[in-house]
């Protein structure tokens, strides 16, 4: 008895089943039935089209017609949009094929592609993935044709209607194919092949408030609700509103013979409201266009929409109107009420952007107001933020910047103007072209570019600059044009050096000159051909001339654009001469006056003596080139 015994291990063929011939409507549903009937996947059969049988009918409004079989040749008849699109048209597809075991060296077995479609299925697509390839072979053209056909026939895709495209797909294929006997795809392909009628979408009615806004994000992607908008500004020509008319939309047919009914469409905004004269309706073919005629902000009272431009409301708060934005052109008049003293007439946080604003309280907090025109009437919060050409505030902490600005009392606030009234100064930073202050207290930064001028000095530690720079534009053009003059300088000395050089050049070798030209000219006298070298002697002279005169004409006009440059510079400084630092009343305390000239680049500083009655201060040039400050007369 042996102690040990052998076994041989038989390797298993792949399960196989008998080719099988059926005629169906769905092949793809007989592949599963068979596969499952045998224990084997439907993926490991294919078969082959033996025969295809189409038929159609028409129906009558309440009655089945009988199924007709129709021919390929007119098959391509049923194109006619008419007949396709006909609701009681049908047509359909029958299969006779043979259903086998698939073949491992099949040309296409390293080829990847299936059929997709769009969402109704009139535009069908092979998609071939990236990687796959094929084997060229003598039907290639026909063996390609019949792989389109059963992957539409497994999708239950119609064959030889809607796809007039396949045959010249299959022709572009097998003639990369002959070419280079493999076909390779490196990235993923979609071929249309097939086509039929999509159906036109049903339009239901919408009603679309173009004038309410969507609300704004912050820089973290939140939902400002501050800016949720109660208030809705428009501008003259403005689309306020528009309804979209519903249109049922267009029949189709898909690919699969199916036919595509569009609903009937649903209407649930047809405009049940009326407008005045501020708003023109526009009546369509497909919509209703309301326009503004007027700017201003979109009111509704009772069912009417109307356009006002004078607006009053109790105060400006994250629960009652939030931010309210129309726009500095919009013409909108905008009167808050709230004149507690206790309370925030603008709000914690609150933006406001109108033509005109009356504010009869204070603004609060982190508040922020635009306007061509503001008045404000109770006090501004230190982190609040101004902004109007005409501007009058009557207790000013905050910052404010404008054109014209009159401020009754200021405390420690910014101001940025270019003419600037503030009846009392107690303490604060002030920016502009003029400066008038009635009373002057402690701690005030006075910055002007023409003059500053103080009624009643009763402070100390104050500092009043003029400063020609101090606007932002004048800054930056002079930084401009000095860099332009640093240039412009650089060049003017090279080619002074260069015109220095060639006069050099050109007057030493005149005689040298004048003596060939004699000579040329008595070679040229007397037929005599003339030596090269003298040609070229008398060439290069006569270049060194031209090049000479270019570029002196070159050095005289950069020289006068520096001379202009630099006559501009000195205008930047603004006739500092003529700049006032004037107060009204004797001098207490410790004050500065700083002038800072531009040309010569210096600033000057003066501290007036205590209980000094000298009033009107100035720059002055006691020697060429030197500057003091002095009291002036005038």
């Amino acid at each position: 008895m042996a102690l040990f015994g052998s076994s041989t291990k038989t390797e298993q063929l792949p399960k196989t089943i008998r080719p099988t011939v059926v005629k169906t409507g769905n092949v793809a549903k007989e592949i599963i039935d068979l596969a499952k009937r045998n224990g084997v996947s439907p993926a490991s059969l294919d078969f082959d089209i033996l025969d295809i049988e189409t038929y159609t009918r028409t129906n009558k409004e309440k009655m089945e017609s009988d199924w007709e079989e129709t021919s390929v040749e007119e098959l391509h008849k049923l194109d006619d949009a008419t007949a396709i699109l006909n609701p009681l048209f049908e047509i359909k597809q029958v299969y006779e094929v043979e259903i086998y075991s698939k073949e491992e060296n099949s040309i296409f077995k390293d080829f990847h592609a299936a059929v997709g479609a769009n969402a109704t299925k009139c535009k069908i697509y092979l998609s071939i993935k990236a990687g796959s390839q094929v084997l060229t072979s003598p039907r290639f053209e026909d063996e390609f044709l019949n792989y389109i056909n059963k992957s539409k026939i497994r999708a239950g895709i119609l064959i030889n209607i809607f796809d007039e495209m396949v045959k010249d797909v299959v022709s572009r294929v097998s003639a990369l194919a002959k070419v280079d006997g493999i076909i390779k795809y490196d990235k993923n392909q979609t071929i249309l092949i097939a086509d039929a009628y999509e159906p036109t979408p049903t339009i239901n009615d919408q009603l679309i408030t173009h004038y309410d806004k969507e609300v704004e994000t912050n820089h973290n992607d939140r939902v400002d609700y501050s800016k949720r908008g109660f208030i809705h500004s428009v501008l003259d020509g403005d689309i306020l509103m528009e309804y979209i008319k519903p249109k049922k939309g267009k029949a189709g047919r898909n690919c699969r013979g199916e036919f595509l009914e569009p609903p009937e469409p649903e209407v649930n905004h047809a405009p049940d409201f009326n407008v005045d004269d501020t708003i023109e309706m526009v009546d369509n073919k497909e919509n209703i266009i309301y326009k503004a005629k007027a700017s201003g902000y979109i009111s509704i009272e009772g069912n009417t929409y109307r356009i006002k431009s004078e607006m009053d409301v109790g105060e400006i708060s994250f629960k009652t109107t939030g931010s309210i934005s129309t726009g500095l052109d919009s013409d909108v008049s905008l009167s808050v009420k709230e004149n507690d003293s206790q309370k925030d007439a603008i709000g914690n946080g609150m933006e406001v952007e109108v033509s005109e604003i009356d504010i009869k309280g204070n603004v609060g907090p982190n508040a922020k107001v635009r306007a061509n025109r503001a008045t404000i009437e109770g006090q501004t919060h230190k982190s609040s933020y101004i902004k109007a050409n005409d501007l009058t505030i009557n207790v000013h902490k905050g910052t404010a910047i404008g054109d014209n600005i009159k401020i009754t009392r200021l405390e420690h606030g910014i101001v940025e103007g270019k003419i600037v009234e503030i009846v009392q100064a107690v303490g604060g930073n002030i920016r502009a072209k003029d400066i008038d202050i009635g009373i002057c207290a402690s701690y005030v930064k006075a910055t002007a570019s023409r003059y500053i001028e103080i009624k009643k000095l009763q402070g100390s530690e104050n500092v009043f600059t003029i400063d020609p720079l101090l606007q932002k534009d004048k800054k930056e053009g002079f930084g401009e044009n000095q860099d332009e003059i640093n240039q412009l300088r650089a060049s003017v000395e090279e080619v002074k050096k260069e015109v220095e050089k060639y006069k050099k050049l050109v007057k030493d070798n005149t005689a040298s000159f004048n003596d060939v030209k004699k000579r040329l000219m008595h070679y040229k006298q007397n037929g005599i051909k003339m030596p090269a070298a003298f040609l070229t002697k008398y060439k290069q002279f006569h270049k060194a001339q031209e090049h000479l005169d270019n570029i002196t004409n070159e050095y005289k006009v950069k020289n006068d654009k520096l001379l202009l440059l630099t006559t501009k510079t000195a205008s930047f400084q603004d006739n500092i001469t003529d700049a006032r630092i004037i107060n009204r009343d004797r001098w207490v305390g410790h004050n500065e006056l700083i002038f800072k000239l531009i040309e010569p680049p210096i600033e000057l500083s003066y501290k007036p003596l205590e209980d000094s009655m000298e009033k009107i201060f100035a720059v002055v040039e006691t020697d060429e080139g030197v500057f003091e400050i002095q009291a002036v007369k005038e």
